[in-house]
């Protein structure tokens, strides 16, 4: 291995422990907690290491949110793997959304809530937003009728995301999540 190699290896292990040390410091603490200084005493890095990565937080914040799509679309995937159709992918999809949102509130919070200048519905889109898109279109694209797949899909995803804010935030009752749940993937899959 050349010492490019090694060095270019080196980089990318220690942008994941940025990363990944970013990650755990906010499900543990929330993301206020994560700032330059503490991520480099969590790694034992200098801040000017953690600035040869990264401009500032709000890209650390959307390292984290590309590795949490890369997670929700997997999660999403594995709901859809046995061919569900109709109302069983409505509701396999919409499960899955909601019990990644639970599972991992912090991770949610930098995908969805936090400022992380990552461009969705865009050219420049990065291809894990395009790809956790992709599969809630290639599932729900169907039962779109005679509503356009992608806008049928962006207000399914914006509704789902709803629910879980506005659950998460206590201004939906908890004890009628899943019955809203269960209306929400009755209306979208037509019944």
């Amino acid at each position: 291995m050349s010492v490019q190699e090694r060095k270019a290896r080196e980089r990318a292990q220690r942008h994941q422990l940025i990363v990944a040390a970013a990650r755990e410091l906010a499900e543990s603490q929330g993301w206020d907690a994560v700032t330059t200084r503490r991520l480099a005493e969590r790694i034992e890095y200098s801040q000017p290491v953690l600035y040869s990565h990264f401009r500032g937080k709000r890209e650390i914040v959307g390292a984290v949110a590309l590795e949490g799509f890369t997670e929700l679309t997997a999660a999403m995937r594995h709901a859809v793997a046995d061919g569900p159709a109709g109302r069983a992918a409505v509701a396999a999809l919409a499960g899955a959304y909601v019990d990644f949102a639970e599972r991992n509130p912090a991770l949610y919070d930098a995908m969805f809530l936090l400022e992380t200048g990552l461009p969705f519905a865009d050219d420049t889109t990065p291809a894990p937003l395009r790809e956790a898109f992709g599969t809630l279109l290639d599932t729900l694209g169907d039962i779109a009728g005679d509503a356009a797949p992608a806008l049928f899909v962006e207000v399914f995803w914006s509704a789902l995301h709803g629910l879980v804010a506005l659950t998460r935030s206590g201004r939906l009752p908890r004890g009628d999540a899943s019955r809203r749940l269960d209306l929400l993937v009755d209306r979208f899959s037509g019944r």
